[in-house]
């Protein structure tokens, strides 16, 4: 096997400390007429199942080799609580890095997580459906693998190895003979299956238009037999109605159905947004990563679903003149940044600034900006539009299993407590830092790592002067 080095601890917590307080730095940096209110939208696309890590449940023990010493941790299930109802079991795809429990975690695609560039994703989803806990008749388990018997821990530790030989390409094996059975006849046994499908998407998760038409359409992807559709609060305000192909009011939703947002011919210009909810097993394979204060927590992958509630959101923008710009943003860790994607549905050019480069979509046009975002960097991205239009995205890149060492790199450190597989009893926690007395300090190590990253935070502005409102 091949031994990689991990993060430094250093970096894991100069990256989180990043992500929890460059918000309030990118606040000041883009102060302005958009920036008095909550920009619509604060995050990237995301999609599916949110979930709340419980912790390390059902584990035995495993030997981790590296750079000449060996460290003895748990191996095992994850369970998670999913927000709204239901339950998650997954393994660990990112061994080099820690998790906290009670860190909160987001459904996304192979493409935006540590299984981007992995040719061995495949095999990995493999194992999870030929693996405990899919497979939960473990004597036919045992048999087929040629171990002697297998328990759930041991079960789940087997199968929690063999997922790390091609997730983190560890030299790894299990303490318990059975379990290291299991895990060598998996790695050996695993074919490359493709990716499983969201289990709940919105394509495109942004659409604009003019007043007097049907803005859209909003293709619903689901594995849930059926969905709510429910508009924001202040649709009705401008009299916007979401509605089917036929033109009716719509308010379920099943996979393949269009969503328009209908607008009325007289309603100034303003923007909304609808949520797409429903009840389903999520597909075992979907990669979870952390969010929020968690952006750089242990990437996890679906080994098993309850019914579970998983929820889109889709924005709609519209105009009688001028650019109308539609925007979202998706992670892209195949090309290392952001993809802003802009699609302009006014009747003149829609002109904007990343960073110090200025783009132009035109009239009727949708094109993608990708911006370079460096591994484990907090960026926040506000792209501000006519008529008072606003959108932010925030978050941490969180890409790689593993980075290039520096001479601060001190390698993996994993931990043998059940709660994470990764980090050190020396890690700080990240959920009390920000509740900290030195505030100041931090503060002060945030604007830092700002200079140093190259400019994470971003305020994406017009180049021009804006047209005056005539529907006003």
């Amino acid at each position: 096997m091949i031994s990689i080095r991990g993060r430094a601890a250093t970096r894991r917590v100069a990256a989180a400390l990043a992500s929890g307080l460059l918000a309030a730095v990118g606040a000041v940096a883009g102060a302005g007429p958009a920036a008095a209110e909550e920009p619509l939208g604060s995050a990237p696309s995301s999609d599916g199942a949110t979930a709340v890590l419980d912790g390390l449940k059902v584990y035995d023990q495993a030997i981790v080799r590296e750079d000449g010493e060996t460290t003895e941790t748990g191996a095992g299930l994850f369970e998670m609580s999913v927000a709204g109802g239901g339950s998650l079991q997954t393994y660990c795809i990112d061994m080099h890095n820690p998790t906290q429990e009670q860190a909160q975690y987001q459904e996304v695609p192979w493409q935006t997580s540590s299984l981007h560039d992995n040719p061995d994703a495949g095999r990995i989803r493999w194992i999870l459906q030929n693996s405990y806990p899919q497979v939960d008749d473990l004597a036919a388990l045992a048999k087929k693998s040629g171990a002697r018997q297998l328990t759930p821990q041991t079960a789940a530790a087997g199968t929690q190895v063999a997922i790390w030989r091609y997730s983190d390409g560890a030299d790894v094996s299990a303490v318990d003979k059975n379990a290291e059975k299991l895990a060598g006849y998996l790695e050996k046994a695993a074919k490359n299956l493709t990716e499983p499908r969201a289990s709940l998407s919105l394509d495109p998760p942004a659409v604009s238009g003019k007043p007097g038409e049907r803005l859209g359409p909003v293709t619903v992807r689901t594995t849930a037999q059926r969905t709510s559709v429910v508009p924001a609060p202040d649709a009705a305000s401008h009299g916007v109605r979401i509605v089917g192909r036929d033109g009716k009011e719509i308010t379920t939703a099943a996979d393949g159905d269009q969503l328009w947002f209908d607008v009325p011919a007289d309603a100034e210009a303003a923007f909304t947004s609808l949520t797409v909810q429903g009840a389903t097993t999520v597909p075992v394979g979907r990669a979870f990563t952390g969010i929020g204060e968690h952006a750089i927590s242990q990437t996890q992958i679906l080994a098993g679903s309850s019914d579970s509630t998983v929820t889109a959101t889709a924005t709609a923008n519209w105009a009688a003149q001028g650019a109308v710009p539609a925007v979202s943003a998706r992670k892209n860790c195949a090309a290392g940044g952001l993809d802003i994607t802009v699609s302009n549905q006014g009747d003149e050019p829609f002109s904007f600034n990343l960073g110090e480069a200025s783009y132009e979509t035109p009239a009727g046009k949708t094109e993608t900006v990708t911006v370079p975002v460096q591994e484990d960097q907090a960026y926040k991205i506000t792209i501000n539009g006519p008529h008072g239009f606003a959108q932010t995205f925030s978050g941490v890149l969180d890409c790689a299993t593993v980075t290039s060492g520096s001479g601060d790199d001190k390698g993996t450190a994993v931990q043998t407590t059940p709660v994470t597989v990764g980090g050190s009893g020396s890690d700080v926690n990240l959920a009390e830092t920000g509740n900290s007395s030195n505030v100041p300090l931090l503060v002060g190590v945030a604007l830092g790592l700002l200079v140093l990253g190259g400019g994470a935070v971003l305020m994406v502005r017009r180049n021009k002067a804006e047209p005056a409102d005539t529907d006003e």
